[in-house]
C-alpha cells in the first residue's frame, strides 16, 4: 500500500509527561498550545495597531464569511491525512461543484434541494474514485487525487464552455450562505457543527481511532482486525462528500460559476490541515488544530492587507507557511519520539535487578 505521508504521531502518555517539571514542562507545552497562543497575540497585536479597522464586527463577520469555504475544504481534507494519505480533488473539484449547483438550477431547470443533493452525490462518488484508484489500484494519493482533480477541473471548463454560469437563483438556495445566526455569517456555523461531527468520530469512536492507527502503521492496523481499504475508501468518501459541500455554499456565496474560482482554495486548505498537525495534536493531523491553522491564516493575511500589502502577499504567506508548518510538525513529532524513548529506557534501566555482588568471606586475604 502506497502512503503520500506518514502520520506517526506518540501519544501522550501521563506516566511519562508527569514526571517532567519547571522549563521542561513549559517546552512540552509550548508545541502544543504554542499556535493558538500566536493566534491570540496576532489579533492582539493588529488590534493595537489597527484599532479602527480590525477589532470590529464588520471585520470577524468578513474574515468569518471568506475563510468558511476554505475552513471546510481543510476539514475535508483532513479525514484522507488521518490515514496518512492526501487528497488534493478539494481544491479541483470546488471548481465543478459549485458550477453544477448553480447550472442544475438555471440550466435544467432543478429545484435547489434537488440540485444540492446531486452535488453532494456527485462528491462522494469522486471520493470512491479517489479511494479505489488508491487501495485497489495502489496509485499513490497525490498522484491519483492530482489525476481526479485535473479531470474534475476539466469537466468543470467543458460544461461551462470557459464562461460564467449566471441566472435567477431561489430564496432559499441562497440563504445557505446567505443567512445570518446571532449576528454573524451562519457559514460559521456551518464548519463549527462539522468540526464538532469530526471531533467525536476521530477521538472518541473506534472508526476515528482506526483511522489513525491506519495512518501511523498500516501493518497493525491489518494485524489488529482493522478493514483499512474500507476505512481508507470511507474517508475519501467523507471528503469528496465535504469539499461537495463547500462548494454549493461558495456557489450560494457567489452566485454565480465560473471555472477561474475555486483552485487558489486548494493551498490555503493543505496549509491549514498541515498546520493543524503542529498544534493540540502535535505529529499529526486533528479537528481543532486545523481550523486554529485556518485561523491564524485568516487572522495574518486581513491584518496584512489592512496595512496595505500587496496582491502578491496571500499567496506568499500561504506558502511560506507551509513550509515552515511542515517542518515544525517533523521536528516536534521528533522531539516527542526521543523524549519517550529516552525516558523508557531510563525506567527499563531502573527496573532492571542490579547483580549482586558476592561477599567475600572473612578468612580470605
Amino acid at each position: 500500500m502506497t502512503t503520500s505521508i506518514k502520520a506517526t504521531a506518540l501519544e501522550p502518555d501521563p506516566s511519562f509527561d508527569g514526571a517532567v517539571r519547571g522549563i521542561a514542562r513549559l517546552g512540552q507545552y509550548l508545541p502544543v498550545y504554542g499556535l493558538p497562543v500566536l493566534t491570540v497575540a496576532l489579533i492582539v497585536l493588529f488590534s493595537l495597531l489597527l484599532p479602527q479597522s480590525f477589532p470590529t464586527l464588520f471585520n470577524l463577520r468578513s474574515i468569518l464569511a471568506d475563510k468558511s469555504v476554505i475552513a471546510l475544504l481543510a476539514l475535508a481534507a483532513t479525514i484522507p491525512m488521518m490515514t496518512g494519505k492526501i487528497d488534493l480533488t478539494v481544491g479541483y473539484g470546488i471548481v465543478l461543484w459549485h458550477i453544477l449547483a448553480i447550472s442544475l438550477q438555471t440550466q435544467f431547470g432543478l429545484s435547489w434541494p434537488v440540485a444540492v443533493a446531486i452535488v453532494l452525490m456527485c462528491g462522494a462518488l469522486f471520493g470512491l474514485l479517489n479511494g479505489v484508484l488508491v487501495e485497489q489500484a495502489q496509485i499513490d494519493s497525490f498522484i491519483a487525487t492530482l489525476g481526479t482533480g485535473t479531470v474534475l477541473y476539466a469537466i468543470a471548463l467543458w460544461h461551462s464552455g470557459g464562461r460564467q454560469v449566471l441566472g435567477d437563483l431561489p430564496n432559499g438556495f441562497l440563504a445557505i450562505a446567505g443567512g445570518e445566526l446571532f449576528g454573524l455569517p451562519v457559514t460559521a456555523f456551518y464548519v463549527l457543527a462539522i468540526a464538532l461531527a469530526m471531533w467525536i468520530v476521530s477521538e472518541h469512536m473506534p472508526i476515528g481511532r482506526a483511522l489513525y492507527v491506519i495512518g501511523s502503521n498500516p501493518k497493525a492496523a491489518v494485524l489488529n482486525g482493522i478493514p483499512l481499504q474500507k476505512c481508507v475508501m470511507g474517508a475519501f468518501v467523507a471528503s469528496g462528500t465535504l469539499s461537495a459541500f463547500a462548494g454549493v455554499v461558495l456557489a450560494s456565496r457567489l452566485q454565480i460559476g465560473q471555472a477561474g474560482v475555486g483552485l487558489e482554495f486548494l493551498l490555503p486548505a493543505l496549509v491549514g490541515a498541515f498546520l493543524g498537525s503542529t498544534t493540540i495534536r502535535p505529529g499529526r493531523v486533528n479537528v481543532w488544530g486545523t481550523l486554529v491553522g485556518v485561523a491564524i491564516l485568516a487572522v495574518g493575511i486581513s491584518g496584512i492587507q489592512q496595512f496595505g500589502g500587496a496582491f502578491f502577499v496571500e499567496p506568499l504567506f500561504n506558502g511560506l507557511t507551509l513550509l515552515v508548518s511542515i517542518g515544525i510538525a517533523g521536528y516536534a513529532q521528533r522531539r516527542r519520539g526521543q523524549s519517550i524513548r529516552r525516558r523508557i529506557a531510563q525506567q527499563q534501566m531502573a527496573a532492571s535487578p542490579t547483580p549482586s555482588v558476592p561477599a567475600q568471606s572473612a578468612g580470605t586475604v
